[in-house]
C-alpha cells in the first residue's frame, strides 16, 4: 500500500511540474529578449544605457520584448560582434564608431580630429539629420544604426610635461590606438605614434616606452594612467561616439511596429547614458585631480586644428565623406 501510495504520490509531482512548465511556457509564449553585448563592464554608462532601453522595451510591451546585455567582451571583441551581427548570430551591440570605419566609410567623419567643436555641438549633429545619414548608411553593411551614445573627449596626458603648445608635441612618443587616422593624426602634430593595445599603456608610460597617451577622463582614471602621467592638457582632439546597432538579418524578420518600439526605445535611452555619462566625467576629473593630476588647457587649439589638415585630405577622400564633414562644420 505504501509502495502504491508513493508512486502515485511521484506522478501527481510529475504531473504537477510538467503543468508548470507548460505554464511558464504559455505564459512566455512570443517573448523574446534581444542579445547584445559590449566590451565595457558591467556598470559602465554604455552598458546601463542598454539595460535602460531593455527596461522601456519591456514596458512597452508589457514584457514580450527585452534586452539582455552581455557586458566586459563575454561575447567576444567589438570585431567579432560585428560578424556575428552580419549574419544574424547576435541581436545588438554597442561599439565605438572607430571599429566601424573599414565596414562603414561614413563614420570616418565622426572620428576626425576636432570636428566637433565641443560637446554640445556632437550631440546636436548626431541628434540631427547627419546622424541619421550615418545611421542610415549602416544597413548597406548588414546593420541597423539605431542611436549614438557617447564616449566623452580625448586629450592628451603626459609623464614629463604638460602640453600647451603645438611645439611640445614634437619629438613626444604618443600611445595610440591601432587606428591608421589616430598615427596620422600623432604625425601631423609632429610627434611620434606607438599603436598599443590598451592594456599595455599603464607599464609603457611608467618604463619611458611612451611619453604621452590620449584618452577620456573615466578611462584615464579607471586605467590608473594617472599615477604614471600626471599632466592632463585639455586638447579634447576627439569626440569620436559609440553607437548601437542592430542586426539587420534579425530585423528584417520583426514587424514593423516591433520595429518602431525598438527604435524609440534606443532613442529614449540616449538622455539617460548622456547623464551618466557626465556625471562620470565630473567624477572621474576630481577623483585624479585630488589625486595629483595638474589640468591644463592648450595656449593656441586653432594651431593643432590647422595641423589636421593632411589628415581630412587622407581619410575625408570621397566627395560623400567631404560633403558630411562640411554639413558638420556648417552645423550651429
Amino acid at each position: 500500500m505504501s509502495i502504491q501510495f508513493g508512486y502515485a504520490l511521484r506522478h501527481f509531482v510529475q504531473l504537477v511540474g510538467s503543468a508548470l512548465v507548460i505554464a511558464v511556457l504559455s505564459s512566455s509564449a512570443g517573448a523574446r529578449d534581444f542579445r547584445s553585448a559590449d566590451v565595457h563592464p558591467g556598470d559602465y554608462p554604455t552598458v546601463a544605457a542598454v539595460k535602460q532601453m531593455g527596461k522601456l522595451l519591456s514596458d512597452q510591451t508589457k514584457g514580450r520584448l527585452g534586452v539582455r546585455v552581455y557586458p566586459a567582451g563575454s561575447l567576444g571583441t567589438e570585431k567579432d560582434n560585428i560578424e556575428q551581427l552580419k549574419i544574424g548570430g547576435l541581436d545588438m551591440m554597442r561599439i565605438n564608431v572607430g571599429v566601424l570605419n573599414s565596414v562603414v566609410p561614413e563614420t570616418i567623419v565622426t572620428v576626425l580630429p576636432f570636428v566637433f567643436r565641443s560637446t554640445e555641438h556632437m550631440r546636436k549633429v548626431l541628434d540631427g539629420p547627419v546622424g541619421n545619414d550615418i545611421l542610415a548608411a549602416m544597413e548597406a553593411q548588414g546593420l541597423v544604426g539605431l542611436a549614438f551614445y557617447d564616449s566623452g573627449s580625448r586629450s592628451f596626458y603626459t609623464a614629463k610635461k604638460p602640453i600647451k603648445t603645438l611645439a611640445d608635441m614634437k619629438g613626444l612618443k604618443v600611445r595610440v590606438q591601432q587606428s591608421d587616422l589616430f598615427v596620422a593624426m600623432i604625425e601631423a602634430l609632429g610627434a611620434n605614434p606607438t599603436p598599443m593595445p590598451f592594456g599595455e599603456v599603464y607599464t609603457a608610460l611608467k618604463t619611458g616606452i611612451v611619453d604621452a597617451a590620449e584618452n577620456n577622463w573615466p578611462s584615464y582614471e579607471s586605467s590608473r594612467h594617472f599615477e604614471a602621467a600626471k599632466y592632463y592638457s585639455l586638447t579634447e582632439h576627439s569626440l569620436a561616439p559609440e553607437v548601437l546597432v542592430f542586426s539587420k538579418k534579425v530585423w528584417d524578420t520583426l514587424s514593423r511596429e516591433d520595429q518602431a518600439l525598438i527604435h524609440k526605445a534606443a532613442k529614449d535611452s540616449v538622455p539617460y547614458m548622456r547623464n551618466l555619462w557626465d556625471e562620470r566625467e565630473i567624477r572621474s576629473r576630481k577623483f585624479v585631480e585630488k589625486s595629483g593630476t595638474q589640468t591644463s588647457a592648450v595656449s593656441n587649439r586653432q594651431e593643432f586644428i590647422d595641423a589636421m589638415k593632411p589628415v581630412y585630405a587622407k581619410f575625408a577622400n570621397t566627395p560623400k565623406l567631404k560633403e558630411l564633414v562640411q554639413r558638420i562644420q556648417e552645423s550651429k
